[in-house]
């Protein structure tokens, strides 16, 4: 049985094991593939695990003996899964792996945006404490949390662990309806409202799947919904913003600051409009890579395979 790992440096750059993996037969972790690389190297495998690479209809037609395909990640928007699903192909996903590393993420950026550290850090550093005439300075404005409000779309279980946090800094949450269950003492501390509302709050932070219905979800209409000097937050999905529209919201300071763990094109492209701007903050998808995260997330993965081969898939899309 041969097992291929497509892309897999970005879950493991050298600080965890694949050896469950190895265990279970002929076994090759590529750290990443071109598209061109995908076609070969699928092509005599049972099993690949995936995170990036696309795997449509012409890929497969490529893989007569592949059985399974287990995503190193929660989204799946790389697969064709009605082509997946016409072949007899069994696809798993890690749902809700990283919940805890992403909600901090998002209050990473936040804080960095309304406390500046890094920035009165490097002055620190750069000798202007020890030169000030008084014992102390703010080259930004600095802001406190409590009492403003912060509106999250999507109230899923990243959602509702950045809610827990908001709730703790004294922040009023406003979230979108969810369709899942939402625990009573939680549900309790969140005003549900339509996605207007939700626009409306000090802070907004993006939290839904990208589908159709999302994509873009944030553009120059929706920005015009938003508050004026409301900062956004988006650790979900490149694709729910416009860049184009929030880099002439940035400049016009219309939206104060965002922070960003994602963007449209990722690696961004130098010709990104967001790049260079002075309130906007952005991380190279980050939010998911604790090492903590990383570990159950392979964890997690090798259940997935295991229960396949078993005869009885878990996770399966």
């Amino acid at each position: 049985m041969k097992i291929i790992v497509l892309d897999g440096y970005t879950l493991n750059p050298g600080d965890l094991s694949w050896s469950n993996f190895e265990s279970l037969g002929d076994f090759k972790a590529y750290p990443r593939s071109s598209p061109s690389e995908v076609l070969e190297r699928i092509s005599d495998a049972d099993i690949i695990l995936n995170n990036k690479c696309r795997i449509d209809a012409e890929v497969l037609s490529q893989a007569n003996k592949l059985k399974y395909i287990g995503m190193l990640s929660t989204g799946y928007d790389v697969l064709d899964l009605a082509a997946i699903k016409q072949r007899g192909i069994v696809a798993t996903n890690i749902p809700e792996y990283g919940s805890a590393a992403v909600a901090q993420m998002t209050f990473a950026l936040l804080l960095e945006i309304t406390n500046q550290v890094a920035l009165h850090s490097a002055s620190v550093h750069r000798g202007e404490w020890t030169q000030a005439k008084d014992f102390c300075y703010q080259l930004a404005p600095l802001t406190e949390l409590q009492g403003l409000s912060i509106g999250l779309v999507g109230f899923g279980k990243i959602a509702r662990a950045v809610a827990k946090i908001a709730l703790a800094f004294g922040l009023k949450v406003i979230a979108t309806k969810s369709t899942q269950a939402v625990d009573e003492e939680l549900s309790a501390q969140v005003d549900f409202a339509e996605l207007d509302t939700v626009l409306g709050a000090d802070i907004v932070s993006l939290h839904c799947p990208l589908s159709p219905e999302t994509e873009y979800i944030i553009n120059r209409r929706t920005i015009g919904k938003m508050k004026d000097g409301a900062i956004l937050l988006n650790t979900a999905r490149g694709k729910l913003v416009d860049s184009k529209a929030l880099a002439e919201a940035i400049k016009s300071a219309k939206i104060r600051a965002a922070g960003l763990d994602v963007t449209e094109q990722e690696p961004i492209p130098a010709d990104n409009p967001l790049l260079g701007l002075e309130n906007c903050f952005i991380t190279p998808h980050i939010a998911w890579a604790a090492k903590e995260s990383r570990a159950r997330l392979m964890e997690m993965a090798f259940e997935n395979l295991q229960a396949f081969l078993e005869g009885s898939p878990i996770r399966q899309l």
